[in-house]
């Protein structure tokens, strides 16, 4: 029945809906989530799908925005079971699209009731991935709604509701419902559509807090923390302005927002899969638990936020067409990530020091190290960027062994490098007076307003880039992007004062990445990348390493006699500087076992970005920040 209150509540919320653009016309999907045993691993999903009698087919989501392969965690989903009036439905899966579900709607039926259960516990990455531990939960709501065939799948409505364990909080970019928790702990949202719904993921849990990044302006930006420990959620006032000005940096970079608010959803927690995935009114960003407290965790992963919010209006307002697909079974082309995740990894890192969370001094590291990886891909001798974007599908699943002779998703750093040539060539040909940050403004900005997607092709690029700065875009990409290349485009670091070397001494970025990620990196010395266990992750072709005979899989036992260590692989290379004698490697490949030795006696080497004084110092004017420093005043606790 319910009370005077909820019942003028339940209308008002219908009103709302009804006056809401954008979503489809019929009665919208009810999908109720009961996360209450998401401790152990476990949704329960519910879904009332309106649906006239006859044959119908129902999508479980296969292809997920941002994650650009058709990932979608279909093997999670278990307990499957239809019905309708009450009465049980034989339903049977699609032979050839095994995310699709076919059945039948009796007559006097006009609506199919759906259950099942999702497994958390899955590995896997992004969607597919460890979203869940005892304390906190990342729910994406892809995970748990199947959705039926219309004219506008996209904007067909869901009216959902969320049941968390007892006392968890949570964040979130979906609108709420005007009673937002009833007496049983149930959170009720707007009805939103598809679209919008798998767009706005959940973050819950037991410690939970949320920080309001700009409190009184709008639109408003908040930062909501949940962590495996009430101390991780420590986050110093400091460190709270960084992102504050992370948000203004972004707006002032692209002079327009396409969100009616924005959120991020940062996990804390060193037992769920890490990865950053883009939506575009908040970011899906999980770190290890040490995040905000261990100075290293925050170097590490200090380009994730501004990256992934960048995609609100790289990825998600802008969009390669290919990408723009009008439901989520349809393949998507991914010929244009070198734009969609290239330009927004260059981006992400511009800004992380613009805002204050990474320095100067970490950027040109990161780039040197970029920079060097690619330069030595042997994979660049038979594959060009534009297939790593096209085949984006696969290689985001290749194994790591074997991605120097592979290659890997590189339309992300490589785009570092492409853009930030771009960057220095525009500000060549207007003697300065323009900026990339003028192209990002002109094809990524526009007016403020609501989610929307405009698509691009890549002649939309060129023509947008020759808007700010008259130049044969056209050709620039084709040499960069679809042409085989045996060397990475060193164009943007030479124009910007800057030259890559090699020095024996490595940098306090490679060396914060080798510790937090435990590895040992010799690329460019023996030719060979080493796990903290010893496994060979990665031998470089025609380097001391390859043609002693060492290969990826194999795991290194003992150096020159003595016991593998990081330290003691790096003493033998020190020491056969001085010597002729070779540094003899015992390896176990299977269980057999045999002796590589290495002649090899350069020394250690590890790139470096070298300041070149005959050119003025671009990279310092392209990371100065474009707002005030906002103070030493906090953001406020919500």
């Amino acid at each position: 029945m319910g009370t005077i209150f909820e019942k003028s509540g339940r209308l008002a919320l219908l009103l709302i809906f009804l006056a809401r653009p954008g979503l489809a016309e019929t009665a919208p999907v009810r999908i109720e989530v009961d996360a209450t045993a998401a401790v152990r691993g476990l949704l329960h999903a519910r879904l009332h799908i309106p649906a006239p009698p006859g044959p119908l087919t129902l999508f479980y989501p296969k292809w997920i925005p941002g994650e650009h392969s058709p990932d979608g965690p279909i093997n999670n989903l278990t307990g499957l079971q239809m019905s309708a009036n009450g009465q049980p439905l034989n339903w049977q899966r699609d032979a050839d699209d095994m995310f699709a579900f076919h059945l039948a709607v009796p007559a006097g039926a006009n609506a199919v009731d759906v259950e099942f259960d999702f497994l958390l516990t899955a590995g896997g990455a992004y969607s597919s991935g460890s979203s869940a531990t005892a304390r906190l939960l990342d729910l994406s709501w892809n995970q748990v709604l199947l959705y039926p065939q219309t004219a506008s799948p996209l904007k067909q409505a869901y009216a959902a509701s969320l049941k968390l364990p007892a006392g968890w909080n949570f964040g979130t970019a979906l609108p709420l419902g005007i009673s937002t928790r009833s007496q049983a702990g149930e959170i009720t949202f707007l009805p939103a559509s598809l679209e919008t719904l798998i767009d706005s993921p959940v973050l819950a849990g037991e410690f939970f807090r949320t920080v309001d990044l700009t409190p009184g302006e709008n639109p408003p930006h908040y930062l909501h923390l949940a962590a495996d420990s009430a101390v991780a959620l420590e986050i110093k006032p400091e460190d709270a302005r960084k992102f504050t000005r992370l948000v203004r940096e972004e707006n002032a970079l692209f002079g327009a927002h396409h969100y009616r608010d924005y959120h991020f959803l940062l996990t804390l927690s060193d037992h769920v899969a890490h990865f950053g995935l883009e939506h575009h009114e908040s970011s899906d960003d999980r770190v290890d638990e040490n995040y905000l407290t261990d100075p290293d965790a925050w170097t590490v992963h200090s380009e994730l936020l501004p990256h992934e919010m960048v995609h609100s209006w790289n990825g998600k307002f802008r969009r390669p067409a290919g990408i723009a697909t009008p439901d989520y079974q349809q393949p998507m082309e991914d010929e244009l990530l070198w734009v969609y995740e290239g330009l927004t990894d260059y981006l992400g890192k511009v800004l992380a020091v613009r805002s204050g969370l990474q320095t100067n001094a970490n950027f040109r590291d990161e780039f040197a190290l970029t920079a060097a990886m690619l330069d030595h891909r042997s994979g660049r001798a038979w594959r060009s960027l534009a297939d790593t974007a096209v085949s984006a599908q696969l290689l985001y699943a290749a194994p790591g062994p074997g991605s120097n002779r592979r290659r890997s998703v590189d339309f992300y750093p490589e785009g570092d490098l492409i853009w930030l040539e771009a960057d220095t060539l525009i500000r060549q040909q207007t003697a300065g007076k323009k900026t990339l940050d003028d192209f990002c403004k002109q094809f990524h900005g526009g007016v403020s307003g609501p989610p929307k997607v405009v698509p691009y092709q890549f002649a939309d690029v060129v023509d947008g880039l020759n808007a700010i700065a008259p130049y044969d875009w056209k050709n620039f990409f084709q040499k960069r992007i679809y042409e085989i290349n045996p060397h990475a485009p060193a164009g943007g670091i030479e124009n910007s004062g800057w030259r890559l070397a090699y020095t024996n001494e490595i940098s306090p970025v490679q060396k914060i990445r080798e510790s937090q990620r435990k590895f040992t990196d010799l690329s460019y010395s023996l030719g060979v990348v080493i796990g903290a266990d010893g496994d060979i992750s990665d031998v470089l072709p025609d380097t001391p390493a390859d043609r002693a005979g060492l290969s990826a899989n194999m795991k290194l036992v003992a150096v020159n006699g003595r016991s593998w260590s990081a330290k003691n692989f790096r003493a033998a290379v020190k020491t056969a500087a001085t010597n002729s004698a070779p540094i003899e490697l015992l390896v176990v490949r299977d269980d057999y076992y045999q002796t590589c030795k290495v002649d090899y006696h350069g020394g250690e080497k590890y790139p470096v970005l070298e300041r070149d004084a005959t050119k003025p110092d671009l990279l310092a004017e392209i990371l100065k920040p474009l707002t005030p420093d906002p103070g030493t005043t906090a953001p406020a606790e919500k």
